[in-house]
């Protein structure tokens, strides 16, 4: 097991208590180990020809590579935007120990 078997996948939603109810859910369903949650950020963007300034929520969710599509797919379901925020970024590196306990934790893709 690698860094690279792990990532960190941001998601961005409406309110904290929305993303922490879709954390839950993907802990639960294995498809993250955890989620570490910044309960108030600021999104600045434009969306249908206008420029928005919004409050929103943030988490990352630390899971396998591999899961990325089935994360990507569930956030699909449960998301109430349209086009949700959903990236995952690469790991170079990390406690042995704690990769280890991700891939632990997370479900066979």
């Amino acid at each position: 097991m690698t860094a690279v078997d792990v990532v960190e996948v941001v998601v961005t939603g409406p309110d904290a208590d929305w993303l922490a109810g879709y954390t839950r859910t993907l802990v639960e369903e294995r498809l993250a180990a955890c989620g570490h949650q910044l309960a108030a950020i600021r999104s600045v963007y434009r969306w249908a020809g206008e420029v928005h300034d919004d409050p929103e929520a943030r988490v990352a969710l630390h899971t396998r590579a591999a899961l990325v599509p089935a994360i990507v797919a569930r956030t699909a379901e449960l998301h109430p935007y349209d086009v949700p925020c959903v990236i995952a970024l690469p790991l170079v590196g990390g406690g042995p120990d704690y990769l280890r306990w991700v891939v632990a934790e997370t479900r066979e893709p």
